[in-house]
């Protein structure tokens, strides 16, 4: 195995049914503004071993029926249900991949904000994801949470999946071996990992009612490939079945791949929940092993449960099954702690931040670097930063993955500091695809930033306000935090607030509403949403973003009021769905009048500069979960590209730095020297880009995903996102770079690509035998210096072929990967373990993977596209497996 350095780092500054209130939730003193709670020790030991279902069964035996029936619905948004009189307490759940948000969606708890999943996985860094899971689980504790609802292991299947950000790769394996040392990390812990999303939820376009039509030999070799690693090596305690079909049947009901699969061939013992909302069935559900329904909703269990026993559709073996599992969950995390929930806090810890800062680093990728235009010499290069993300913090994509981050760095800052010559700045161009949030220009009657919410019982705003609450943002989306034991399920909610704009002019305010909504601008109705009925690209519904432009003077407030309730919109839903009421809310952007010629001042800035840093991108708005992007190009109708495009002609040495967690198309490619991949990379995103742009740290991310030239180029071109709520995997096995090695096209950039400030060789590599056995490995040891003069880590990336078998397979697959440090002029050996896992494909005929008779191929491999050396060993006689 590879050495893996230790961590240094710098010292730095869901859908659902809402139409009834919560059943048995427990309250909780979890509010938006928190105080900041240092850490009373340092992480805990881990606990020693339990038997943690031996203990679940003793509890079931004790529980009646009814006790029984109500653990398989969570009691509340977010937590199970507790029985204390039989010492079974609540366990608390909270979102997501790259941080534990707490309770509150928007404005909750502040927290530590890590890259996102594929700026992880960037990385390849197998100790890393392991760390993050350490730091992540004394994160989730700091919410009171033991559950954390993630990693996302979805397979990046097309670049325009909104949801690709969060998950790891177009690689099963590398995808696989990560999310296992992260939920090892988690895990050991005592925080419940819940690998997502079971499985087929490649896209976010009806991802509700889509049928993911996949043949079973990609299922088992692509799509659950990598659930199938986490299972065997980091056996996570919870999963979550995704939203859509699999094979004309919903996830939560589907016998084959819950219980066939994953509790047949796997053995998993573990606990399945359902995505928010997810639930399709009672009976069917139940029997297929979707054990506990998430949040709590009267529509499928509960009674339903009882009248399917008195119908013999059920047994109680059933309910006892599933209950069994759902309290196993809840010995493996809190035993029979009946402590009340503490509220949650902040504990933002020096070593979770050096941790983000170094995963930030190793994530970074340099894609191109002609003629040495990095690292910038920061004692003597006048720089110029230019672009619509460079005094941004673009930290993460949108959906249950964002949250409160402890700070943010912004690349102009960070890079402002580590340079030693004047920097200015331009912004190019403006990409937002919804106006900014009005929170910054917004104050209540106090004068504190934020808006007043005056909440009624009914949806009449009928009697005095029930509820009132001051909120600091002006995104008012309020599926998890309307306060519905106060209000009811039927609620109506007046929101003002008091923008003051810094500068006089025709400025715009927008504003979008989940249910029936009107804004008022100084007592005049200025937007009517009462009854829209035009569907915009939210997350958890609701309408397009209007404008409406308003004459405003400098430093002079304008009041803003919002009428609005939950009820649901379009009207025509409340008939499709069997519901009058789900959630409300509203939205309230504002930006000022322009007054610039952003490009024109750009290009002056790049003239009379050394070097011109352009960063752009996307940001939580164009790639999100609930939604995917129309097109792979760069935001907003060719601007960016315009601008890079002037950028680079006004000055030669220019550095394009692209945030984003997918691949973008680059039209400049050619003629712009350098380039970065940033991805979303959490808190110390500024501050891990100015330290590579400089060369204060050396980069050494690998792309996870290929970037191709044009969305055309694609494997699944021809069939996304599916017609007819059907989307069919025509391309089977070849997705990614699998998919460009078979048709013969290159990329822009090949999978596993990354380039460094050093230089690395590869020596010739040599195998321990030249025969798989069934039950035994192969060693694979081959040398790795660095022949530049700065320190480095390099990637190493083994790709297995087999030339001759009896089923078509992919010209090479990714089988193992080791990531080693090299200091200058130092060479270390790697020793890499080949098993069967690495030689078998899927025979569906037989039902089992099989490792054919014959010769293999191994390739050592910098990237895809850039293999070393190949040697050859033997598999003797045919053998198969299961699991």
């Amino acid at each position: 195995m590879a050495a893996i350095a230790e961590i240094s780092g710098i010292d730095t500054g869901r859908d659902s049914d809402l139409s009834v209130s919560p059943f048995g939730s427990i309250s909780t003193n979890t509010t938006p503004d928190t105080e900041f709670s240092p850490p009373d020790s340092p992480f805990q030991q881990t606990r020693p071993p339990r038997d943690e279902r031996h203990l679940a069964r003793k509890k079931l035996a004790t529980l009646t029926l009814e006790e029984k029936v109500s653990l398989l619905t969570a009691a509340d948004f977010w937590r199970t249900k507790a029985i204390p009189s039989k010492n079974i307490p609540a366990i608390k759940t909270s979102d997501g991949p790259n941080g534990a948000r707490g309770g509150i969606f928007v404005g909750g708890t502040k927290a530590a904000f890590f890259p996102c999943g594929i700026s992880l996985a960037a990385t390849w860094n197998k100790n890393m994801l392991y760390q993050v899971g350490l730091h992540l689980a004394e994160e989730a504790k700091a919410r009171s949470a033991s559950v954390l609802l993630a990693p996302t292991v979805c397979m990046h299947r097309h670049p325009l999946g909104g949801r690709n950000f969060e998950s790891f790769s177009e690689d099963p394996l590398l995808t696989g071996k990560l999310a296992a040392q992260y939920i090892s990390g988690l895990q050991e812990r005592g925080v419940a990992a819940t690998v997502k999303h079971f499985v087929g939820n490649e896209q976010e376009t009806e991802r509700q009612t889509v049928d993911s039509r996949i043949a079973e030999r990609p299922l088992r070799e692509i799509y659950l490939r990598p659930f199938e690693i986490a299972v065997r090596e980091a056996r996570p305690w919870a999963l979550m079945t995704s939203y859509n079909l699999v094979n004309g049947v919903h996830s939560d009901m589907n016998e084959h791949i819950l219980k066939d699969i994953l509790r047949g061939d796997w053995e998993y013992d573990g606990t399945v929940i359902s995505d928010w909302g997810g639930l399709n069935s009672t009976v069917e559900s139940l029997k297929a092993g979707c054990d506990i329904e998430f949040p709590f909703s009267t529509k499928w269990r509960f009674e339903k449960l009882f009248d399917a026993l008195k119908d013999g559709k059920l047994a109680e073996a059933d309910i006892d099954r599933a209950a069994e599992n759902v309290l196993t969950l809840v010995e493996r995390t809190k035993g029979s702690d009946l402590t009340p929930e503490a509220e949650e806090v902040e504990d933002d810890r020096q070593e979770t931040r050096e941790l983000i800062y170094e995963a930030a680093v190793q994530g970074l990728t340099l894609l191109k670097n002609e003629g040495s235009i990095l690292p910038i010499n920061p004692k003597t290069a006048k720089v110029a930063v230019i672009g619509p993300n460079a005094n941004r913090a673009i930290a993460g994509g949108g959906g249950s993955a964002s949250l409160n981050p402890y700070y943010t760095t912004l690349p102009l800052d960070s890079i402002r500091k580590v340079a030693q010559q004047p920097v200015t700045y331009s912004l190019g161009c403006s990409i937002n695809k919804w106006l900014p949030v009005a929170s910054p220009y917004c104050s209540d009657k106090t004068g504190k930033q934020g808006v007043t919410i005056e909440w009624f019982k009914g949806d009449k705003f009928q009697g005095p306000p029930v509820v009132i609450q001051r909120r600091t943002n002006t995104d008012l989306f309020l599926w998890d935090s309307a306060p519905l034991s106060d209000v009811g399920p039927e609620w109506s909610a007046i929101v003002t607030t008091y923008l003051t704009p810094k500068t006089s002019g025709k400025h715009t305010i927008s504003f979008m509403s989940v249910g029936p909504g009107k804004l008022y601008v100084n007592g005049k109705l200025a937007l009517d949403l009462w009854d829209w009925s035009e569907e915009g690209e939210a997350m958890f519904d609701g309408s397009v973003d209007y404008l409406v432009e308003v004459d405003m003077d400098a430093n002079r407030a304008v009041e803003l009021r919002v009428e609005m309730t939950n009820e649901l919109r379009p009207v025509a839903k409340q008939k499709q769905f069997n519901m009058t009421h789900k959630y409300g809310g509203c939205r309230i952007g504002f930006k000022e009048e322009d007054k610039v010629d952003y490009l024109q001042e750009a290009v002056d800035a790049a003239k009379a500069a050394d070097v011109a840093v352009v960063i752009v991108g996307l940001d939580a708005e164009w790639e999100s979960e609930g939604y995917d992007r129309q097109t792979m190009d760069l935001p907003f109708d060719g601007s960016q590209d315009r601008l890079i495009e002037a950028v680079v002609q006004a000055n030669p040495r220019t550095v394009v730095v692209n945030q984003s967690g997918s691949p973008v198309t680059m039209p400049w490619v050619d003629r712009v020297p350098a380039i970065i991949q940033a991805w979303y990379q959490g808190q110390e995103a500024g501050n891990a880009l100015a330290d590579v742009l400089f060369g204060l740290r050396n980069p050494s991310g690998k792309l996870p995903c290929t970037f191709p030239r044009r969305l055309e180029d694609t494997p699944a071109y021809h069939n996304w996102p599916g017609e007819n709520l059907q989307v069919v995997y025509g391309e089977g096995l070849y997705i990614g770079y699998r998919h460009y090695d078979r048709v013969k096209v290159a990329p822009l950039f090949p999978f596993g690509h990354g380039l460094s400030y050093t230089t690395f060789e590869y020596g010739r590599p040599s195998l321990s035998a030249k025969v798989l056995s069934p039950n035994g490995s192969i060693e694979l040891t081959v040398g790795i210096s660095n022949l530049g003069p700065v320190a480095g880590a390099e990637t190493v990336q083994l790709y297995v072929r087999d030339p001759k078998s009896r089923l078509p397979r992919p010209e090479k697959e990714l089988v193992a990967f080791e990531k080693v440090e090299l200091d200058a002029g130092e060479t270390k050996h790697l020793r890499i373990p080949i098993d069967k896992y690495a030689v078998g494909y899927y025979d569906t005929e037989l039902g089992r993977w099989i490792a054919e008779e014959g010769w293999f191929e191994v390739s050592v491999a910098a990237s895809a596209a850039d293999v070393k050396y190949s040697v050859a060993f033997e598999v003797k006689e045919s053998f198969t497996w299961v699991f």
